[in-house]
């Protein structure tokens, strides 16, 4: 058998080392009848918060009078105190798993403070293009006026894509939006998150974490009129000129009721949690159902995120429900296991002064991870890389008398397109 050409050589070993890197990487096997694997998430996460935060499974340090842990089925949840950031107990947090309409947590948080909330905009035909197929609407209509307080309560109780569009569109434009939403996901060291559409739409590559979500609504809770939108159960909405009995044109503009998609705040078809100060819930086909709420008892203030529990609209309050009702108990004697990071600013501005004795300038590190995570975790993969193909070169040295030959809310979604709607 004739040797090998060096550079067929090298090329081999490069992609059997590539594929032995990226094998984790590939989707979940089927089982024998058809059926996918439930997946599972990645045997190493981000450790933003803390390094038990990033060990799959569930992590909670209970003392002896802690109560346990109610029954879960989501792949992904963690409850954590919004005042003192301490994360309580926590399942897969830094699984990226894709958003669904939660992810407008982090659209509100970019774009709210922009605009006052008595500013109109009338809308245009192309302001509601470009919306996926199937998405949750709010019922905007082109060439009518809409003042930004009607915008985004039609963002938050009906999760509306179409409000996401028309103030994408008041804020330059949709790109420019999801833009600026990755920006100040990095401000809120949300590493997890990657967005691609505003509007928490399925799309390849759209991710997030049980972890950043509860970041978002921390930060957004921290905004009035952020606090007043995810707290309204019902809310009148303007429709168009015209008489809704008779259905003839009018010039007075008629009004309809709109109702908050978040069962746990309206109590439809399931128990209203009391003291829940919203947030925001969201569905879609690849995401299942994902909430984000929050609620105070007796001065303290819960977050508890709930990403894809078992099929079923109300699983994921249940299960919410049933986490703040842990969390309130268990909140005087559990440990916590990590914590909720500052935003990069304020980590930075806190970050003591570096020692005048120490040779050379001081890298600045934010709260619960390096800066340098993201470069350590590709070099450790590369370095991985490198010695597998110095291992195959050694073995095919070796070998030379008989020549032998010796892979981040996203991973893309089916091709029909699923919808974006709520639970309602």
């Amino acid at each position: 058998m004739s040797k090998p050409a060096p550079a067929f050589r090298r090329s081999l070993l490069v992609l059997c080392a590539a594929a032995l890197v990226s094998g984790p990487l590939l989707a979940s096997p089927a089982h024998a009848d058809g059926r996918t694997k439930e997946p599972v998430p990645p045997a190493t996460m981000s450790k933003v918060g803390g390094d038990r935060l990033g060990v799959p499974g569930t992590q909670v340090e209970p003392d002896a009078g802690s109560p346990p842990l109610p029954k879960l089925t989501a792949r992904s949840w963690i409850v954590a105190d919004a005042k003192t950031g301490e994360v309580l107990a926590a399942h897969n947090a830094h699984w990226q798993l894709a958003p669904a309409s939660t992810l407008k947590m982090l659209f509100a948080d970019t774009v709210l403070p922009k605009f006052e909330k008595t500013q109109v905009h009338t809308v245009a035909d192309s302001d509601l293009s470009g919306m996926g197929e199937g998405s949750s609407l709010v019922g905007i209509k082109e060439k009518l006026s809409y003042t930004v307080h009607d915008l985004w309560l039609g963002v938050f109780l009906h999760s509306g894509n179409d409000a996401v569009h028309v103030l994408a569109t008041m804020n330059g434009g949709v790109d420019k939006t999801v833009q600026e939403m990755n920006a100040q996901a990095k401000e809120l060291q949300a590493d997890d998150t990657h967005v691609v559409s505003p509007d928490g739409y399925d799309m390849p590559g759209q991710v997030s974490s049980a972890y950043d979500l509860t970041l978002f609504a921390r930060s957004g809770l921290k905004n009035p009129d952020f606090r007043e939108y995810c707290a309204t159960a019902v809310a009148k909405f303007p429709g168009e000129y015209k008489d809704l009995k008779t259905g003839k044109p009018s010039k007075t503009r008629s009004t309809f009721d709109i109702q908050n998609t978040d069962r746990l705040l309206t109590g439809l078809g399931v128990r209203r949690y009391p003291g829940l100060l919203g947030v925001k819930n969201g569905f879609t086909t690849n995401a299942g159902n994902t909430f984000t709420g929050a609620a105070e008892r007796d001065g303290r203030t819960l977050l508890v995120t709930v990403m894809h529990p078992a099929a079923g609209s109300n699983e994921v309050y249940k299960e919410t429900a049933a986490l703040l009702d842990w969390g309130f108990k268990a909140a005087p004697t559990v440990k916590p296991v990590g914590t909720l990071v500052p935003t990069r600013s304020a980590a930075k501005a806190n970050a003591p002064a570096p020692d005048p004795d120490t040779k050379g300038p001081a890298q600045a590190t934010v709260a619960g991870t390096s800066s340098s995570h993201g470069m350590w975790t590709f070099a450790g993969i590369a370095a991985g890389a490198l010695a597998l193909i110095a291992a195959a070169v050694l073995l095919v040295r070796r070998r030379r008398a008989t020549p032998a030959l010796t892979l981040p809310d996203d991973s893309r979604p089916s091709r029909r397109k699923s919808r974006d709607g709520t639970t309602d």
